[in-house]
């Protein structure tokens, strides 16, 4: 019998399920994955996705309970600056994408099971 999770990786593994059921819900209104977990020196990207001609860069959040702002609540600005310089870095690094028009999009979600937890999506959550 394999010894229970960590609190870290109890985190890990509902984030990982978190990301994966935003990325099914946002594949089922139409988008298209480029890339899962981009990483690069100034940070990671949960989803960079493509929606018609716009690439997107999506970050998804999952919170046990909406104490404290909650999931949406947890993109403050400190993240949105990660988040926009890992943008930047992505542009420069994949090239054929540097003139496509690009938005942020968040996907909160809160629940006790990420995989069935309320799912929000704010598209265009926030501005460079």
């Amino acid at each position: 019998m394999p010894a229970p999770l960590s609190p870290p990786q109890t985190r890990q593994r509902s984030g990982q399920q978190a990301e994966q059921w935003a990325e099914r819900h946002l594949l089922e209104q139409g988008m298209r994955t480029l890339f899962r977990n981009w990483r690069c020196k100034r940070g990671e990207l949960d989803l960079v996705m493509v929606d018609g001609d716009t690439v997107v860069f999506v970050e998804v959040r999952y919170r046990l309970h909406s104490q404290w702002g909650g999931a949406a609540g947890s993109v403050d600005a400190g993240k949105r600056k990660k988040l926009v310089l890992a943008a930047q870095y992505f542009l420069l690094q994949e090239a054929r994408w540097a003139d496509a028009p690009c938005r942020f999009d968040v996907v909160a979600i809160e629940g006790s099971d990420p995989s069935t937890a309320g799912l929000n999506w704010l598209k265009n959550a926030f501005e460079s």
